[in-house]
């Protein structure tokens, strides 16, 4: 009998929501959490315009709080469901599930969150996945591979949809730096992406950019934004940390092919001009940006290049409203829309 054939479906699929949980952990924005709070309800706003948000809460008390932060800023609540799990953080990217599809029957994938192989404090959010799969009733599977617990967070790969994946070595690969899976080759990778997501063919790129606290996550470097084409991020001063690191991104791009044996288009995206707060390089990147049905959210960060970061997303996006989301606060968090959110296709 033919193993049953579970794909993870691309972002901008049909969704029957985005998952969200709303921070409570002022730690992850030293100095900003009253600011994040805002922030976070105007992010849920915007979402609930489109879609269903499933919003994790710490507690009943704060699901009451956040209810009247909601209704103050006329959020439309009819569209927001509640999830009532204590976190460690909000990275639902991260620590939330995967959902994947064999025809219309949907599972999802826990894989064993384990703070970035960087922070200790992560048990509570080694539950989230059990918890959103108990509340939208999908069934829930353990990754592992040879016997083993696989550790892979969301906000590490994009895919099309179709059979490709595209990944970073510094993220996956690095053998002293924030090591997920010791002694995994790409072999070992490409051999999980198959079984677990349907991927049949993988693109590597190199590095991250300077500031990610996770070492290289490919949702701050390059998205697909439809099945054959690619968006990376490239940055114009010579001098600046990460034009190197991302010109080598995009020479891997402009030699990769899809699972089709077809090159894909690549469509360059602009950085943010560097953002250093309290003595720290953060991790601003237009790549970053959330796909919902009818909509895409992009990350600003009061930059000139705000407005040439939009229109090249609007123009790949012909069929979606391309919103502006202010991140300046986020970012400080190291992470913004993308890092904060995960999709439940429907």
């Amino acid at each position: 009998m033919a193993k049953a054939a579970w794909r993870f479906p691309a972002e901008w699929e049909k969704q029957q929501g985005i998952l969200l949980c709303f921070p409570h952990n002022g730690n992850d924005w030293p100095g900003k959490y009253g600011a994040i709070q805002w922030a976070f309800v105007e992010f849920i706003k915007k979402v609930a315009t489109f879609e269903e948000v499933f919003l994790v809460m710490a507690s009943e008390e704060l699901k009451n709080k956040v209810l009247g932060l909601l209704q103050t800023a006329h959020v439309n609540v009819d569209k927001v469901s509640f999830i009532i799990h204590k976190t460690n953080r909000s990275w639902m990217r991260d620590s939330g599930p995967i959902i994947v599809k064999n025809g219309k029957e949907r599972k999802a994938l826990n894989f064993n969150f384990n703070g970035w192989a960087k922070y200790s404090n992560y048990k509570l959010d080694r539950h989230v996945p059990e918890k959103v799969s108990q509340s939208l009733k999908i069934p829930l599977e353990q990754v592992k591979y040879k016997g083993k617990p696989v550790v892979l967070e969301g906000g590490a790969i994009d895919v099309n949809g179709k059979g490709t994946l595209i990944t970073s070595e510094e993220c996956l690969l690095d053998p002293k730096i924030q090591v997920r899976n010791p002694g995994f080759s790409k072999a070992d990778y490409e051999a999980i992406f198959e079984e677990y997501l349907g991927v049949t063919h993988t693109i590597w790129l190199g590095d991250g950019i300077k500031g990610d606290d996770t070492h290289g996550h490919i949702d701050d470097l390059a998205r697909f934004v439809n099945e054959n084409t690619i968006v990376t991020v490239v940055e114009s001063d010579k001098k600046d940390a990460n034009y190197g690191v991302l010109q080598e991104n995009l020479k891997r791009l402009e030699s990769a092919i899809l699972e089709d044996g077809a090159k894909p288009k690549i469509v360059t995206l602009p950085m943010p001009k560097r953002i250093d707060f309290d003595g720290v390089v953060l991790p601003a990147s237009y790549a970053n940006f959330l796909i919902l049905n009818k909509a895409v959210l992009v990350p600003t960060f009061n930059d000139s290049r705000d407005r040439e970061a939009l229109n090249i997303l609007a123009d790949v996006f012909p069929d979606r409203e391309v919103i502006g989301i202010s991140a300046i606060d986020l970012i400080w968090g190291f992470g913004t829309l993308h890092c904060l959110s995960q999709q439940i296709p429907i």
